[in-house]
């Protein structure tokens, strides 16, 4: 049975939940704080650009539900290309799909990887929730970290499958007093640090500035237990980002990204985050 999209975009958000253990309590304490409901600005997913999974079989159920790709960017130190989707019902959030260039990697790693994405039917492609069906591959620790010693995107991807990397919170909807004006980055950040959350400071702890009309934050990756075919491994799951969009001179809220501010929110799933 086809899933609604506000159906599918709900199992991605549950499977999200499972391997982001700061989401569920975050979001919480955003709906206690909030006077109305919490906004997702945008979904991000990640793949690699090998035909049989590429970002255009990632964005097939999203665009059979009538999203509309808008732009797309370049992220040439992480060999990364990405597009953003969006929707004409402006209640539903942005999703943001990114792919590898396999063929820019060492000849190793892509040896792994296609012995990856080869394991993967055609069958199970084409199914409305393969974009939150996990890993769909058997992999061993030996090979994820080789993965890892060139790529955190690779490995990431290879330990995790295909789900949702991050949701993110519209800091634009967010209404925490009585005076209904939404709070800024700074205090949403500071919030969370006294919290104990660990936050993603590579590139500063606020990614973007209004010049650029958008500033991101964005948890880091908390660790959680992934089983190889060859034992078990505690590594870093999602995270949660939180997003401050400003009016462009029309007066509309700019919708899109900033690649520089991409390119570090990226490392939130990073074994080491640089910190830089």
């Amino acid at each position: 049975m086809k899933l609604t999209i506000h159906e599918l975009l709900d199992a991605m958000w549950q499977d999200y939940l499972a391997l982001t253990p700061d989401a569920k309590p975050i979001h919480q304490l955003f709906t206690d704080l909030n006077q109305g409901t919490v906004v997702n600005d945008h979904i991000a997913l990640r793949t690699f650009n090998l035909d049989q999974v590429c970002l255009d079989k990632i964005a097939r159920p999203f665009l059979d539900a009538g999203y509309q790709p808008v732009d797309d960017y370049q992220f040439p130190a992480k060999k990364l290309y990405a597009k953003y989707y969006q929707h004409n019902d402006d209640t539903l959030p942005k999703v943001f799909i990114s792919e590898l260039k396999v063929e820019e990697l060492p000849g190793h790693c892509q040896g792994i990887i296609k012995m990856l994405v080869d394991q993967v039917s055609e069958e199970s492609v084409n199914q409305q929730g393969f974009c939150y069906s996990g890993r769909p591959w058997h992999i061993s620790q030996e090979q994820y970290q080789m993965l890892a010693s060139d790529s955190e995107y690779a490995s990431w991807v290879a330990a995790h499958g295909f789900r949702p990397n991050h949701f993110t919170v519209s800091i634009n909807h967010l209404r925490f007093n009585q005076a209904h004006s939404h709070p800024d980055i700074q205090s949403v950040n500071q919030l969370l640090l006294d919290k104990g959350y660990a936050m993603n400071t590579s590139g500063g702890l606020i990614k973007g500035s209004p010049d650029v009309l958008l500033e991101q934050s964005s948890t880091l990756a908390k660790e959680v237990p992934v089983n190889f075919t060859d034992g078990t491994l505690t590594i870093p799951g999602c995270y949660y980002e939180f997003a401050l969009r400003y009016p462009m001179p029309n007066g509309q809220l700019y919708q899109g990204f900033v690649a520089a501010s991409a390119d570090k929110i990226f490392e939130s799933t990073d074994v080491v985050p640089q910190g830089k």
